[in-house]
């Protein structure tokens, strides 16, 4: 009868006990946190160090902001790693593709050594590229689109030699771009508003420009305040740094030419393309560059042309040609843009307009042109440029837009794209885009909450380096930013016509090599799946150099790929001056895709001395 007593006692001498136990524990937690907090021994910086490094959502030790400062350690965190030491400083604005002493060792003859001219294998450079000794961070757009710190672009040459052309002046430590051109002095507001009585910018219509021979890109800076989006290009040539003034301006630009090979743009992609006094020839090699021109135009869109030989009877004297020459290039422009089925709609002082039919139209017997036999007039990369005229997609009625008819933009950023509504596109389908869409928005958003600084503005250029359908580029987009997205050549799919017809715009590019591009030119690159896409294709240390090479001081990167492919990546960087973590993908620990977020350390270089 005893026994049942006894056990009564000792529960509640073991409970008494337990809860002795736990009130002592209380204690000597509270005493041990109010010695952290005081500051006394070592255990808050500890304590801290445990809370970031279990943070999730928010990366509070990656330095997001510019600041150009402090005592920051450029020795890699892992032990092993290779450490990437610093190219010399007259490698500052080195462009592999484009360098101009490898482009002498080629013809000259239709600007063949202004094209891409990749280095070899053993030619590659495994340095970091250095910023200029007193490199800043860029002013915020759209102060960005009038003023650029001289340190970043130390060239004078177009101050002087476009001095009476308002492109540039120089004013203490900055450069201004009052927003002039060669045949726009006046502005580009005011000739963007002529072109405008004729063409429908204003309504959503045209989105997308191609300005061949950009200068320093003027026309799409002004363009952007109104909605489109220009894609400009100019080669590296005696005008000094006139693409990398654009893109420190905050401008979509990249270096190339119109030269022999296609440009790297997919067919029907651009609303409306420009020449304004870009001096490309024209009617030369049976009209090339125009039926290239026509390749990637829309059908419904528009040619502007002013310059050379527009209004020649007032300029022939100035131009140092004579009034038969002229007449004669013009006629000719004037027969091809009809074989081409580009109708007149505008000439008048300095400018001329034409506008593409929206679909095939009837010939003159004596203008049957050659047409083009590819069966596929987006596969471009490093083609010969034809002499033929790439054809119109079919229509079943003469009102029918060829190639189907977009909305206006906005309103085109999320509808179907033709090409996919059409079945343009193999195996692509109208559900797959959709779920694509869903997908990029989650994404997205759980980037915003990894870097509350992506909506800020604080990232102007941004790159998407394996675009897809384009659809980071939709849920990122704003007036504060801009994506160039771009479709690797080796992608199973080619999506760079849907990503157009969205109204955004990119380019072809193999990885395996350098892109069309100065250094410094982006604050954010985005890359999902392309170390896994380029496996076994090149070299992942060569890509990641050329990414740091474009890349900004303290520019951010964000990596989505397979962790163990994000974990050799990771380690390459920590070598290079980058801020490294890794997260875990937004639906748990359990899925082997992981993010890896990154930011590139100040540094700039001065003779042999590099300050950080």
């Amino acid at each position: 009868m005893m026994a049942p007593n006894m056990s009564t006692t000792d529960h509640r001498t073991r409970s008494s006990m337990s809860i002795i136990i736990v009130v002592g524990l209380c204690c000597f937690f509270y005493v041990l946190g109010a010695w952290q907090r005081s500051g006394i021994g070592r255990g808050d910086s500890i304590a801290l160090r445990v809370t970031r490094e279990t943070d999730c959502t928010t990366l509070p030790n990656l330095k997001f902001e510019t600041h150009h400062s402090g005592g920051v350690s450029l020795e890699p965190s892992e032990l092993n790693v290779k450490v990437f030491e610093p190219c010399g400083v007259h490698y500052i604005d080195y462009t592999p593709c484009q360098d101009q002493n490898r482009a002498m060792q080629f013809p000259r003859e239709n600007m063949a050594y202004r094209e891409r001219h990749c280095p070899l294998e053993n030619e590659k450079l495994h340095c970091l590229i250095p910023a200029p000794k007193g490199y800043a961070t860029p002013f915020p757009w759209p102060k960005s689109r009038d003023y650029v710190p001289y340190a970043n672009v130390p060239y004078k040459s177009l101050t002087i030699e476009k001095a009476v052309q308002n492109w540039v002046q120089l004013e203490g430590d900055v450069f201004k771009f009052p927003g002039g051109g060669t045949m726009f002095p006046q502005g580009a507001d005011a000739y963007i508003d002529e072109l405008a009585s004729v063409i429908p910018i204003a309504d959503g219509t045209v989105r997308t420009a191609l300005d061949t021979g950009c200068g320093v890109a003027s026309w799409g800076a002004y363009l952007l305040k109104r909605n489109v989006l220009a894609m400009s290009f100019a080669p590296r040539d005696s005008h000094e740094a006139q693409v990398q003034f654009a893109l420190e301006r905050g401008v979509p630009a990249v270096i190339g030419v119109l030269g022999t090979i296609k440009l790297p743009y997919p067919s029907r992609a651009f609303d409306m393309a420009q020449c304004s006094r870009c001096l490309i020839p024209w009617t030369s090699n049976d009209g090339m560059y125009m039926m290239e021109v026509d390749r990637v135009l829309r059908p419904g869109g528009y040619w502007i042309l002013s310059g050379p030989p527009i209004n020649w009877k007032t300029y022939y004297k100035t131009w140092k040609r004579s009034k038969d020459e002229l007449k004669e290039e013009q006629s000719r422009i004037e027969e091809l843009a009809e074989m081409l089925c580009w109708e007149k709609k505008y000439e008048k002082g300095d400018l001329a307009i034409w506008k593409k039919k929206a679909n095939a139209c009837h010939r003159r017997k004596d203008l049957s042109p050659r047409m083009c036999k590819t069966a596929n007039s987006d596969d471009v990369w490093y083609k010969k440029m034809e002499v033929c005229i790439t054809p119109f997609p079919a229509v079943n009625n003469q009102d029918e837009v060829a190639g189907g008819q977009l909305r206006r933009f906005p309103d085109r950023l999320f509808a179907v794209p033709p090409r996919i509504a059409g079945g343009y596109v193999p195996g692509v389908t109208k559900e797959a885009y959709e779920e694509d869409k869903k997908l990029w928005k989650k994404h997205v958003n759980a980037y915003k909450k990894m870097n509350n600084l992506i909506s800020s503005g604080r990232y102007r250029n941004i790159m998407d380096m394996n675009a897809g359908f384009g659809s980071f580029a939709a849920a990122i987009e704003s007036p504060k930013s801009w994506v160039m997205n771009v479709v690797p050549t080796i992608s199973e799919i080619n999506t760079l016509g849907i990503i157009y017809e969205r109204g955004l715009i990119g380019m072809y590019h193999d990885w395996c090599e350098a892109f069309s591009t100065y250094p410094r030119t982006y604050d954010l690159i985005h890359a999902s799946g392309l170390f896994s896409l380029y496996e076994n294709k090149c070299e992942m240390e060569d890509i990641l150099l050329e990414m740091d090479r474009i890349l900004r001081p303290e520019g951010s990167v964000i990596l989505r790929d397979d962790v163990d492919v994000l974990n050799k990546v990771k380690k390459t960087v920590s070598g290079m001056r980058w801020k490294t973590k890794m997260l875990d993908h937004e639906d748990g620990p359990l899925v082997p895709e992981k993010i890896l977020i990154a930011v590139k350390q100040y540094w700039a270089g001065s003779g042999r001395n590099y300050t950080s």
